[in-house]
């Protein structure tokens, strides 16, 4: 492994109107902590984070992209590889190896909720499971601000990555894509006006199918038109928000 280059992946889902992110549960701590990893001497840094990825989800080919480099000298903590001997999160000869000082690579993935089946805990965790954005758990080291920066450059990036691609299911009714805007931003948007600024780019195609089962009259559901919305992008939606 690469000596003091560490990578930590925020990885974002959507679900009942909330985004939410994967962490991991500190064997025996009441820590959590996003998944990582550290890097092979032979391998690039992408390579590894897509590897970080398929072992927390069990997915390949989701969305993932660098955004920071998280080196301040006051992210290694003195007698923290200690405690983690201590309460049996890794075993003494590792000790050297995580008292360390690390610089790490931030990435942020998107990935669609439910087809994240089992999120899958590695071998200094008990769990692996989603957290609410709004209402985190204690997390180890400097791990809430590589979340609350990696939540930052999503905001930024709202209208020129695909993020709804990426975070809803296929099908979709018009309400679920605003909620997602709505719940990124982190404030309400017009309904009217929401509808007819999607539209406009045409990115949307209409299933012909509608939502059943609610206790609301039945949406149309949408599709993202994958060329056409790579293509809007390209050319900028800066102005939609």
């Amino acid at each position: 492994m690469h000596p003091g280059l560490s990578i930590d992946c925020v990885i974002f889902g959507f679900h009942e109107s909330e985004l939410k992110v994967l962490l991991l549960k500190l064997k025996n701590q009441k820590l959590w902590s996003l998944p990582g990893g550290f890097v092979d001497r032979q391998k690039a840094v992408d390579s590894e984070a897509v590897e970080v990825l398929f072992r927390r989800t069990g997915l390949r080919d989701i969305f993932l992209r660098q955004f920071y480099l998280f080196g301040d000298t006051d992210r290694h903590l003195p007698g923290h590889a200690n405690k983690l001997v201590a309460t049996d999160v890794i075993p003494p000869e590792l000790e050297n190896w995580f008292d360390q000082r690390f610089v790490s690579v931030g990435y942020y993935a998107l990935v669609e909720y439910s087809k994240v089946q089992a999120p899958r805990p590695d071998f200094s965790s008990d769990s692996c499971t989603w957290k609410n954005m709004k209402d985190l758990p204690d997390l180890m080291l400097d791990h809430e601000k590589i979340i609350q920066k990696a939540y930052q450059i999503l905001k930024r990036e709202l209208n020129d990555q695909p993020i709804g691609l990426n975070l809803l299911p296929d099908e979709f009714s018009m309400s679920e894509l605003q909620a997602l805007y709505e719940t990124v931003l982190d404030r309400k948007l017009d309904r009217r006006n929401f509808r007819r600024k999607m539209l406009s780019y045409d990115i949307l195609e209409d299933t012909g199918k509608r939502r059943t089962g609610g206790a609301h009259k039945s949406p149309r559901l949408y599709r993202f038109n994958e060329e056409k919305y790579h293509k809007a992008i390209e050319d900028g939606l800066r102005s939609l928000w």
